[in-house]
């Protein structure tokens, strides 16, 4: 079971490169940095100090095939749904709470199940992550989650802005982050 964990880092390592490489294909945009800053800078910190402390000695991952295997279930499925998401929302997707410049609404493919589906894809390899590798993971998801939940939450009202006739109703139709849920 020792294999879990650089198993799981490649294929976050390597969906982050591809991230990084789809982003340079994006809209002009525009962030208000110096708010969005503070935030990431407070995400990062904490789970860097959460990778530490799984670092310590005393602290090892659960050694159960069976969570192993449904880790990586729950990652695939949530990553290839943030990348279907990313292919289909193609150059107008953005940093969390950009502005666009000539934005378009896109409301097809996995925005017909949720309005945020990049958030809940990756709050589903989140969790996936926490049962294969350990519980202490599920602080991550949780403070992605809460981010997530802030960053819809403001972007939504750009998008109630700039699409005064169409985005409301969706919202109405459509679910934030789970499907008939929330």
């Amino acid at each position: 079971m020792g294999a879990a964990r650089p198993v799981f880092g490649a294929i976050w390592g390597a969906f982050w490169l591809y991230w990084l490489a789809a982003a340079l294909s994006t809209k002009r945009g525009r962030i208000q940095w110096s708010r969005e800053l503070r935030i990431r800078a407070v995400l990062v910190v904490l789970v860097v100090v959460l990778v530490r402390s799984e670092a310590l000695p005393g602290r090892t991952t659960n050694g159960s095939p069976v969570r192993a295997g449904t880790g990586f279930v729950l990652l695939a499925l949530g990553l290839s749904f943030a990348i279907w998401a990313r292919v289909r929302i193609g150059r107008n997707w953005g940093a969390p709470m950009t502005r666009k410049d000539d934005p378009e609404l896109v409301t097809g493919g996995p925005y017909r199940f949720v309005r945020h589906p990049i958030y809940t894809g990756l709050l589903v390899a989140g969790v996936g992550t926490a049962v294969a590798l350990g519980w202490v993971w599920l602080t991550a998801v949780g403070l992605a989650g809460v981010y997530f939940v802030y960053s819809a939450t403001v972007e939504e009202r750009y998008l109630g802005d700039q699409f005064p006739d169409r985005y409301p109703a969706y919202r109405r139709a459509t679910k934030m982050l789970v499907p008939f849920v929330f």
